[in-house]
């Protein structure tokens, strides 16, 4: 029996090409809860990128990519980009100069802005923050940074980043998180609060920054949209988001009428 699903944002619950949560997911997911299933947020959008789900309530939010996750306003985990990597990545910027923003708490610094970021705001509406001097991040709770940099030289990065590892779901950028703060984390932390067991856990996503959580829970969805990595290990492929693909495997396991 399922008591818990998680879904990620950008490409589950809300559309690429709409950059809004379709109706029948917002159906599905009021449903969910009068049906007595807790709904979860996973998504790498921090706390301030979260107006996209206005009108509807979760039991529960995983930020951050798992650094950031909390209960109504209570916070029940967080983990920060460790200091002396920070200081290692501020160190590349100066000699390999490459966009990148430093996630706060309540938002988010770049070094400096260009094509790269601008079109990945124009997908999310949820990377317009400014750009300015970083230096004094070395201060902050740093809880992921946004690099713009390619495939070959995220490997290279994270050679040096050793206390800290990377994922993406867009060729553009990766996600560099600390070492302990994943989605796969961030559920135990909410199953745990809650007093659910994982075989009673299922997932939607559709990057390669949902690949942890879909071979965590009991019963994994990936979106039609989804890579094709995700499509692999899923135990169902639904369709797309902009068709109605939550709804419809809500539907087929019997969750939802």
């Amino acid at each position: 029996m399922i008591k818990a699903v998680f879904f990620d944002i950008d490409g589950t619950l809300v559309s690429f090409e709409t950059h809004e949560i379709p109706d029948s997911a917002r159906r599905a997911l009021q449903k969910l809860r009068e049906n007595g299933i807790r709904v979860f947020i996973a998504t790498g959008r921090g706390k301030d990128g979260l107006s996209c789900l206005e009108g509807l309530t979760f039991d529960g939010y995983i930020t951050l990519n798992g650094q950031y996750c909390y209960v109504d306003d209570k916070v029940i985990y967080e983990n920060t980009v460790p200091q002396e990597d920070l200081a290692i990545l501020l160190e590349e910027l100066e000699k390999h100069p490459f966009p990148c923003g430093f996630t706060m708490e309540h938002n988010k610094i770049f070094n400096y802005r260009d094509e790269r970021v601008d079109l990945i705001h124009s997908i999310t509406k949820n990377d317009n923050h400014p750009a300015g001097d970083v230096s004094g991040v070395l201060h902050e709770k740093i809880y992921q940074c946004m690099a713009f940099i390619s495939e070959d030289e995220e490997k290279e990065l994270m050679k040096k980043l050793t206390r800290c590892t990377s994922a993406r779901w867009h060729p553009s950028f990766c996600d560099i998180s600390p070492i302990g703060g994943t989605k796969q984390n961030g559920i135990d932390q909410l199953l745990k609060y809650y007093g659910i067991d994982l075989s009673e856990t299922m997932a939607f996503g559709d990057g390669g920054n949902d690949r942890q959580m879909l071979e965590h829970v009991s019963l994994a969805v990936a979106m039609g949209n989804a890579a094709e990595e995700l499509k692999e290990i899923a135990d169902y492929i639904t369709d797309d988001v902009e068709h109605d693909g939550v709804e419809k495997a809500l539907i087929h396991f019997g969750l939802i009428q």
